[in-house]
């Protein structure tokens, strides 16, 4: 099944150095049939692009757990082939379970933030806990940093990515 997995920069370093993803809690995101039954309308493509955002907003709540970095703020996301997981309709239509960490040979992609996005999520990292109750105003400041869009990497570009920062 092909996940998304939410990560941080300092997760993406740890990946490239030991060829391995440990996911925070296994939980990463996936096009599952309840997804798919949730929406009427809308290819693979689509559906993909719908997991892959809420990916990116998990990788925001990560970010504001993780207050000691000192990589830049960036949402992170990590796309990969796995055989085995945990559909988790009880927690979300698209989460799932992961079985076991990610090896490095699985990585299709990832998907990070570009340095014009920094504001953004600075700013939404102070409030996604609001947003998550309800606050309309904290709401509006992660969709900011939701807007936008993550830029595209081959797992083999990932260590000069990593250096560049």
């Amino acid at each position: 099944m092909r996940v998304y997995v939410p990560v941080t920069l300092a997760m993406l370093q740890q990946l490239v150095a030991d060829q391995i993803l440990h996911a925070r809690s296994g939980t990463a995101f996936a096009v599952t049939p309840a997804l798919r039954e949730a929406y009427a309308h809308g290819d693979d493509d689509e559906l993909a692009d719908v997991v892959l955002r809420e990916a990116a907003l998990a990788s925001l709540r990560l970010l504001a757990a993780d207050g000691t970095s000192d990589m830049p703020p960036r949402r992170a996301v990590v796309e990969a082939e796995v055989a085995d997981v945990t559909l988790r309709a009880d927690l979300d239509d698209a989460v799932v379970r992961l079985s076991a960490p990610v090896a490095f040979g699985d990585v299709i992609a990832a998907y990070v933030d570009n340095a014009d996005a920094q504001p953004a999520v600075l700013a939404a990292i102070e409030v996604v806990d609001e947003a998550d109750l309800g606050d309309e105003d904290a709401e509006f400041v992660v969709g900011d940093a939701q807007d936008h869009d993550l830029a595209w990497y081959a797992p083999q570009e990932l260590p000069f990515l990593l250096e560049l920062l």
